[in-house]
């Protein structure tokens, strides 16, 4: 099933690599799926190297050239499309439905790539008055230089090709570190590259230990450090990167609003959704649920009709919409996750229990009466568990929204457009999403988070600008 368990370098699998093997199991079976070998010390030049050179090779490519490249992979991908969604399904834990939007995103993600890749760059300045005067000035972007990236496990293609594309559209070569939970759809895909003509040494996908990638991080031969995964150790790699720009995705608790002017039905169906699709492991997965008080019981019923819809269970199986979590670790901080709330006094309205250990599969759980020094309101769970909290009025629940270190995306539900205003001038979230739970995202828009959230933004053009260095000219 595996076709290549290889770290990719300068064009090529490193098929002969001789090292400390990577296991990769079926999150749902435990069967194992491939042994990767994972990239030593000895190989830290060797992907410095293709880097190095590959910036070289895009240097000599137009903008044309690699916007057919990025369609190239895309028509690619999309032939491909079920063994890549298989194939994240097994090493990734995704439900099948869910495995098979994300390929569909990754070619929308890379069409936007052939777009934005084409887009001017430039800007003209006005400067020709007082001392400016018979003078012209525009600015121009270049590439930064090389881009070190780490991908996270729960989108092991397309938050992957949130780095890559960006990178290469704006001239810049890549190491990706693939994720250790997940590596084979990113090692895989790197080849589909080569096959549309993007040169070697410019895109390179390495699988390793901490300790290494740490050193790649420390090597002040990368200019560009793009990173997804959880706020510690974002920002502990930051303290480590020196020099490097860095662009942070560190996730969040997001919270969802729902007052008395929205549609509960429809508000219920998606907050269900959004907290409990792929076990609640996406970093803007609905954790935090505040409703007004005129609409809390009606709502309430309604979203625990909805929860109990959730289908959990293989990811295989075209209707599982809740898989297994990620590991056993993953599941057992849940359980500590969980058993701090109710001894505080948490109620339980369902879920609250494995459904199957062997298989680190958990049921949706809606918790109440929680405070929001609570682990489960104040970090970010990462598991199918969400807090129902009753407000007095709109405004308690934008403040309650609010009181969070973490700032990435918030939905509010309301037919109110003062209130709306209101949430989005008070609230210091990155994105506010209205009536739609905050788990919305489409892949050219701009994202990123404020506070504990993370710093810089991604979306192709966005996360291109961050890629690159802006130089002015005057003459």
């Amino acid at each position: 099933m595996i076709p290549h368990p290889f770290p990719w370098c300068n064009g090529a699998y490193l098929t002969r690599l001789r090292t400390p093997e990577l296991p990769v199991y079926d999150k749902y079976s435990g069967t194992l799926l491939a042994s990767v070998p994972q990239s030593t010390s000895a190989e830290h030049d060797q992907f410095i190297h293709a880097a190095l050179t590959g910036m070289q090779h895009l240097a000599q490519i137009d903008v044309q050239a690699r916007a057919d490249i990025f369609l190239k992979v895309a028509d690619k991908l999309s032939a491909q499309k079920e063994f890549y969604a298989s194939l994240i399904v097994a090493e990734a834990g995704k439900p099948l439905q869910l495995a098979r939007v994300e390929v569909d995103r990754c070619v929308a993600t890379l069409k936007a790539g052939a777009r934005e890749v084409m887009w001017p760059q430039e800007e003209v300045i006005p400067i020709d008055f007082g001392r400016g005067s018979g003078k012209r000035a525009f600015t121009a972007r270049f590439p930064a230089g090389p881009v070190l990236a780490f991908s996270p496990f729960n989108f092991p293609l397309n938050l992957a090709l949130h780095k890559v594309v960006p990178a290469l559209a704006a001239g810049c070569s890549i190491v990706l570190k693939a994720p250790p939970q997940s590596p084979l759809s990113m090692l895989s895909l790197a080849a589909l590259f080569a096959e549309a003509g993007l040169p070697p040494g410019a895109l390179n996908v390495t699988v390793c230990s901490n300790e290494v990638a740490l050193q790649l991080l420390m090597d002040e031969r990368f200019a560009v450090f793009s990173f997804t995964g959880s706020d510690q150790v974002g920002w502990m790699l930051k303290s480590k990167a020196g020099k490097k720009r860095c662009i942070l995705e560190l996730g969040g608790n997001a919270a969802a609003i729902v007052d008395e002017t929205s549609d509960l039905a429809d508000a219920a169906r998606q907050i269900a959704y959004s907290a409990f699709m792929y076990a609640g492991q996406v970093c803007i997965s609905t954790q935090r649920i505040y409703v007004v008080e005129e609409v809390a019981d009606a709502f309430r019923d309604l979203l625990l009709s909805e929860t109990a819809k959730i289908r959990s269970g293989n990811p295989a199986e075209d209707y599982t919409l809740n898989g297994p979590l990620i590991s056993a670790e993953a599941l057992r901080r849940i359980e500590q996750h969980l058993a701090e709330a109710i001894r505080g006094g948490a109620q339980v309205l369902s879920g609250s229990r494995a459904l199957q250990f062997e298989a680190n599969l958990y049921a949706p759980t809606l918790l109440t009466n929680t405070t929001p020094e609570m682990s489960v309101n104040r970090d970010e769970v990462f598991g199918p568990v969400a807090t129902l909290e009753v407000c007095r009025n709109a405004a308690h629940a934008i403040e309650l929204a609010g009181n969070s270190r973490y700032g990435l995306q918030c939905g509010y539900f309301s037919q109110h457009l003062g209130r709306i205003k209101s949430a989005f001038n008070h609230l210091r979230t990155g994105s506010l999403i209205v009536n739609a739970a905050p788990g919305f995202r489409m892949d050219h828009m701009p994202y990123g988070g404020l506070g504990d959230s993370g710093i810089g933004l991604e979306g192709i053009r966005y996360a291109m600008q961050e890629m690159t260095e802006t130089r002015l000219l005057v003459f």
